[in-house]
């Protein structure tokens, strides 16, 4: 298990990272999303030992980021945000330099090669000059070097930034499958890919904590009101679909819109703890309405980062 404790990091009169505290249990992949300058990158850096933290610390699998520095290398991977690399180095050199940099031992090196280029799919550019790869390549070389001593903490800095769509879809397929083998915290900008690939999600802004859950229990806890989102086909001479629908209980508001097909759009609020579409459809039905879409909206994870860090701000 990884805690942190009151983690904090000033550089001169600015806070950059202020009094931080959450757990991550061995085997969780954990996402760590903040606006930019929130302090994420900073908190990673502090928890590889690359930075000192001002105060608090942090334990990983029982060891003192203070402390026991040098054993916490031993025991993690990190890939930055910008990937670390010789461009001029074949696949294969410079993951035989990553391992004899961290330790691996010396019998045990050309299994360790063996592995992270099957895990990351290097087969087919082992022997390639990395300057030459794509950019999606490039970066399976470096989550490569990130295992490579066979870590049980993981930390991705923004591991799928600057990649085509293709290429996400295959790092986000790499990082589930290394996830299942080891602890892993996820630093992204891209909220899907969280949500895709996280157990649960630490959001910060301005260096402090605002939110540590699943993504699902977060939209429950902000979830203020029940939105039903209904496609109905109009018939002649029919009654007022709205003040049907306002007579149902724990409707507050109707919002119709016409589409450009003629069918109609509504957008019904109600209580946050219903669910009333049966009634609705049954209401719809039986004065002669055609239900062609019925559907309760959910918080995306983009509606809940926006409504956190707003009620921080």
């Amino acid at each position: 298990m990884i805690k942190v404790k009151k983690l904090s990091k000033l550089y001169g009169y600015t806070t950059a990272v202020s009094d931080l505290t959450f757990t991550v249990e061995k085997g969780e992949i954990l996402g760590f999303l903040g606006p930019n300058g929130a302090g994420k990158t900073t908190t990673m850096r502090m928890l590889t030992c690359f930075l000192p933290p001002t105060s608090g610390t942090a334990e990983i699998f029982g060891f003192d980021i203070l402390q026991d520095s040098m054993e916490i290398r031993r025991l993690i991977g990190y890939l930055p945000e910008k990937a670390p690399s010789y461009h001029d180095l074949a696949v294969r050199d410079y993951l035989e330099f990553s391992a004899n940099m961290k330790g691996v031992r010396k019998d045990k090196i050309k299994g360790a090669i063996d592995y992270v280029v099957e895990k990351c799919g290097l087969s087919g550019e082992f022997k390639q000059t990395i300057g030459n790869l794509s950019k999606g390549y490039q970066q399976r070389v470096g989550i490569a070097q990130a295992i490579i001593n066979d870590p049980e903490f993981l930390i991705l800095d923004e591991p799928t930034i600057g990649l085509d769509p293709k290429q996400v879809v295959g790092i986000r397929k790499l990082i589930k499958s290394i996830g299942s083998e080891r602890t892993v915290l996820l630093s992204s900008h891209i909220l899907p890919e969280v949500s895709q690939i996280c157990d649960r999600i630490i959001i910060i802004s301005k260096g402090r904590l605002i939110a540590v859950d699943s993504p699902e229990n977060l939209r429950q806890k902000l979830k203020r009101s029940t939105f039903t989102i209904i496609k109905l086909r109009k018939p002649d001479g029919s009654v007022s679909i709205t003040d049907l629908l306002y007579r149902i209980e724990g409707v507050s508001d109707v919002r119709e819109t016409t589409n450009s097909d003629s069918t109609i759009k509504l957008t019904v609020k109600s209580k946050p703890e219903m669910d009333i579409r049966e009634e609705i459809s049954s209401k719809i039905i039986k004065n002669g309405f055609g239900l062609l879409e019925i559907y309760n909206e959910e918080l995306t994870l983009e509606d809940i980062f926006v409504q956190l860090v707003t009620m921080e701000d």
